[in-house]
């Protein structure tokens, strides 16, 4: 998934459904976000010297990436992100709603270029 931390989503899924917030952390091996004031549960701590007091702790646990849709900043409406070239050849995220770009992903390659060099000419 396109998905970057300090992107804003809308959970779509789950019991914060219908909520907006920013993306804090990304794990693309578990497949999961850990997104700002969603997903909180209490986690019960022993008394240490770490938490001498112990008790409840309300943590934010992640959250799936399918259970996530990109806000996008332009439009304000919740959509999916597409990858496409650009004519210096980087590559750069866009919003698939209303077309805009949602920052680059990789810098221009030579190679990229030259080749959207030969496909204009053609």
């Amino acid at each position: 998934m396109l998905l970057r931390t300090g992107d804003n989503v809308l959970v779509i899924a789950g019991a914060d459904r219908g909520k907006t917030s920013r993306v804090v952390l990304i794990d693309r091996a578990a497949g999961k976000a850990l997104v700002e004031g969603i997903n909180r549960v209490y986690k019960h701590v022993r008394r240490s010297q770490k938490h001498p007091q112990g008790g409840r702790l309300s943590k934010e646990m992640p959250i799936q990436l399918s259970n996530l849709a990109f806000m996008c900043p332009a439009c304000g409406k919740a959509s999916r992100l597409g990858a496409r070239l650009t004519p210096a050849g980087a590559k750069e995220r866009f919003c698939k709603k209303c077309g805009t770009s949602a920052g680059e992903v990789s810098p221009a390659k030579a190679s990229r270029a030259a080749r959207e060099g030969k496909v204009g000419s053609s």
